[in-house]
């Protein structure tokens, strides 16, 4: 007991000489060390002083433009609103009548208020430093507020942004668990929305929840269709899983919100050609090429449709010299258009070679097919 008393004189000295605030501190996280002090609240009181004073000497020098390391401000900060809570969760404890009647709460709470947004200005300062964990314990702090006992008279309101950040510095830290606590919240910043569901997106895929991860891409692409992100994963899951109405109802809507757009179009005729709708699909890609000679994948899709009509043609047609008179066509059709994508995307062999091969091929063209034949060697 009288080590405790000499520690506990000795940290108010320290606190009233106006310096050593942080050797008060000190004194007072030693004594809580000891399991027989943590539920006493003078010493929690004396330890919420130094820090306070700590933190408003960091600010005056700030203020006056003097040296002052802004991270450890900040810090200071975050240690300030833990030491208080953890004191009102004492100060706030029923007496032998079973009476609560906090002595310290509305006091501090206002003291508090006052530097609240330095939470969430620490959180960005961190968030910027790249420092995630760090901001994302700033953040949640702040967004904790609400739900303490300790400001409970000031009933603060939800924080989408700061809500938005504990899912940005959880997605950056790669912890579903983390980034999803307030993405309820965060949906709620209209600021960051767009963002919000791209990193949704990209967690519960991570998770491999197939549902909420369409969901999020669906909500992202109806908010925000000119977000190329949506549309291009949302057309890869259907292609994927097989659910080619559903692709397709996501390229109407998106070519309903713009008719032009060679992405939608470019998606449209993929559709059409791998559902086996030929005659479509050119005309869609005839359509696009008038308007631009050279959109490579366009030729592509078409000279493959040709190629697929040829090869349903033998396929289901007595071979006659009628019949073989029609593969031709179709042959040289898809000819023209694959000659065309070879010279628009020479990088692309693997696509163009197989496809000129086979219609060398069917069409007897010896010299082309040896060419060809050579470079798939």
């Amino acid at each position: 007991m009288n080590a405790q008393r000499k520690e506990i004189g000795q940290a108010r000295t320290f606190i009233k000489s106006g310096k050593n605030f942080d050797r008060a501190e000190k004194l007072m996280r030693d004594l809580l060390r000891d399991s027989a002090h943590q539920e006493n609240v003078k010493i929690h009181t004396i330890l919420c002083d130094a820090l306070r004073k700590q933190y408003e000497a960091g600010n005056m020098k700030m203020y006056l433009k003097q040296k002052m390391d802004t991270a450890e401000l900040f810090h200071l900060t975050r240690k300030m609103f833990m030491a208080f809570e953890t004191l009102d969760s004492l100060d706030a404890r029923p007496n032998k009548k079973g009476e609560v009647k906090s002595r310290y709460r509305d006091k501090n709470a206002q003291f508090l208020n006052t530097y609240r947004m330095n939470l969430f200005n620490g959180g960005v300062f961190f968030t910027r430093k790249q420092q995630y964990p760090t901001a994302y314990r700033f953040f949640d702090d702040y967004i904790d507020c609400a739900r303490q006992p300790l400001f409970s008279s000031l009933q603060y309101p939800d924080s989408p942004e700061a809500a938005y950040w504990t899912l940005y510095c959880g997605y950056k830290m790669q912890d579903p668990n983390l980034a999803l606590k307030y993405a309820d919240i965060a949906l709620k910043d209209t600021a960051h929305l767009e963002y919000a569901y791209e990193y949704l997106s990209e967690i519960y895929k991570k998770q491999n929840d197939t549902e909420r991860y369409v969901q999020s891409l669906r909500d992202g692409f109806f908010h925000f269709k000119d977000n190329q992100y949506f549309f291009t994963y949302l057309m890869d899951h259907y292609n994927a899983v097989q659910q080619p109405d559903s692709a397709m109802a996501i390229v109407d809507a998106a070519l309903e919100h713009d008719a032009d757009s060679e992405l939608f179009l470019f998606a449209k005729s993929n559709l059409l050609l791998n559902t086996g709708r030929y005659d479509e699909c050119i005309a869609l890609c005839d359509t696009m090429i008038s308007r631009n000679d050279s959109l490579a994948d366009f030729y592509y899709n078409a000279g493959v449709a040709y190629m697929n009509q040829a090869f349903i043609i033998k396929r289901d047609q007595r071979m006659t010299a009628k019949t073989r008179k029609k593969v031709n066509e179709k042959y040289n059709k898809a000819k023209d258009y694959m000659e065309r994508y070879r010279l628009l995307a020479p990088d692309q062999k693997d696509k163009w070679a197989a496809a000129l091969y086979n219609i060398y091929l069917q069409l007897n063209m010896g010299k082309q097919f040896e060419e060809i034949d050579k470079l798939l060697r």
